[in-house]
C-alpha cells in the first residue's frame, strides 16, 4: 500500500512540477512519469541530485569556468575597444594639429604676397618719381 500510495503521490507531484513547466503536456507527461516511478518531478527520476549524481557539480563546474572564460574574453575586448579609441583619439589630434598648421602657413603666405604686392606698388610709385615722370 505504501509503494501504491507513493506513486500516486509522485504522479500529484510530477503532474504539479509537469504543469508549471510545460502547461498540460507537461502536467501529462509529469503525473504519468510521477506514477510509474514513483515521484520525483515531471522525469520521474527522483535519484538525479548533485549530491547523488557526480554530473550535476561537473556540469555546474563546467558552466562556471565556461562563464569565467567569457568573462576574461569581454574583458580583453573592453581593453582592446579602449586601446582602439585611444589610437583613433591621438590620430585625429595629430590630424587636427597638421590641419591647423596648414591653415596657418596658408595665411602667412597670403599675408606675405599682400606684403610683396605693397613693395612693389612702392618700388613703382619711387620709380616714377625717381625718374621724373
Amino acid at each position: 500500500m505504501g509503494n501504491f500510495l507513493g506513486r500516486i503521490v509522485g504522479g500529484l507531484e510530477g503532474a504539479a512540477t509537469g504543469f508549471m513547466e510545460g502547461g498540460p503536456a507537461g502536467a501529462a507527461a509529469g503525473g504519468l512519469g510521477g506514477f510509474i516511478m514513483g515521484g520525483g518531478g515531471p522525469s520521474g527520476v527522483g535519484n538525479i541530485q548533485g549530491g547523488t549524481d557526480w554530473t550535476v557539480p561537473a556540469g555546474q563546474g563546467m558552466d562556471r569556468a565556461y562563464e569565467a572564460a567569457n568573462l576574461g574574453l569581454q574583458a580583453e575586448e573592453l581593453r582592446h575597444q579602449y586601446q582602439m579609441q585611444v589610437q583613433s583619439q591621438q590620430f585625429n589630434d595629430v590630424e587636427d594639429e597638421k590641419a591647423e598648421q596648414m591653415r596657418e602657413m596658408n595665411t602667412l603666405r597670403t599675408v606675405a604676397m599682400k606684403q610683396r604686392e605693397a613693395d612693389d606698388k612702392i618700388v613703382a610709385e619711387f620709380i616714377k618719381t625717381a625718374g621724373g615722370q
